[in-house]
């Protein structure tokens, strides 16, 4: 898996970032009830966002590959904070069209292999330094 870079710009816009990894741009916000403006995901959501595609592109690949007959896929998650380091990320997987149990339950091993769930299921590191 190549390196994944994204820049986190802010412009003084309460709680407002802008995103971009170089080739596409995109916006994080808080909820207004929070003093942001509503205007995009807060960071959680795009946490959960990236598993979630992570999840599907996965899946569908593997069926696509296998030539199964995959119709459509949707993932539900839902972030639980119980205490500061200690959380739980519930993920609920809908696969639709005439898998048997076999083929379902192979998707669901190849979902809990996808990149995304590898990284957030390891330890992860983050070094941080001023520029």
């Amino acid at each position: 898996m190549s390196d994944a870079t994204v820049t986190a710009s802010h412009a003084g816009i309460p709680y407002q970032v802008s995103l971009s990894d170089g080739l596409h741009q995109w916006l994080a916000d808080e909820p207004a009830e929070l003093g942001g403006g509503n205007q995009g995901p807060a960071p959680f959501q795009l946490l959960l966002s990236s598993l979630g595609a992570c999840t599907a592109i996965t899946l569908a690949m593997y069926a696509r590959r296998k030539q199964w007959p995959l119709d459509g896929i949707q993932v539900q998650l839902a972030l639980s904070q119980e205490k500061p380091g200690n959380s739980r990320i519930a993920r609920d997987i809908d696969l639709n069209g005439a898998l048997d149990d076999a083929q379902r339950q192979r998707l669901l091993e190849i979902a809990n292999a996808c990149p995304v769930h590898k990284l957030l299921s390891g330890e992860i590191h983050i070094d941080s330094r001023l520029r």
